[in-house]
């Protein structure tokens, strides 16, 4: 059985309906689509920290709405606009994932809206096999 979770509704920059899943569940594992650090609709201001910081707490609210908990998360996917913030994003990242760190990769790469990091997560849990 595959659930899809935020499909009523999810909107991007400028209030544009998303046309995509905010994550999807199947078979115990939870794919979480790419976040952005954005709130109703707006990139919010501020360095690569405040930017990640909202980043993974957008991916932790969707992991906690389908029923997930940050233990179940196995891997990351980073995506910075610049190599320079590596270091800043990496302290986010432990702050966020000290006792429980998952598997993770971190590339720069142009995004499709104007922020510096964008992040997605895959989780497991097998209760929900």
């Amino acid at each position: 059985m595959i659930k899809r979770y935020g499909i009523e509704g999810g909107k991007g920059t400028g209030g544009q309906s998303l046309p995509f899943a905010k994550a999807v569940a199947a078979d115990g594992w939870l794919y979480v689509s790419g976040q952005t650090p954005m709130i109703d609709g707006e990139i919010i201001d501020g360095g690569i920290i405040a930017q990640s910081q909202l980043a993974i707490q957008n991916c932790l609210d969707i992991v906690e709405q389908a029923g997930f908990s940050k233990e179940d998360i196995v891997h990351m996917k980073v995506f910075l606009t610049d190599a320079r913030y590596f270091q800043s994003f990496n302290k986010v990242f432990k702050e966020f994932f000290s006792d429980c760190p998952p598997a993770r990769v971190c590339c720069v790469a142009d995004l499709v809206v104007d922020c510096m990091v964008e992040v997605d997560m895959t989780c497991f849990n097998k209760k929900f096999k």
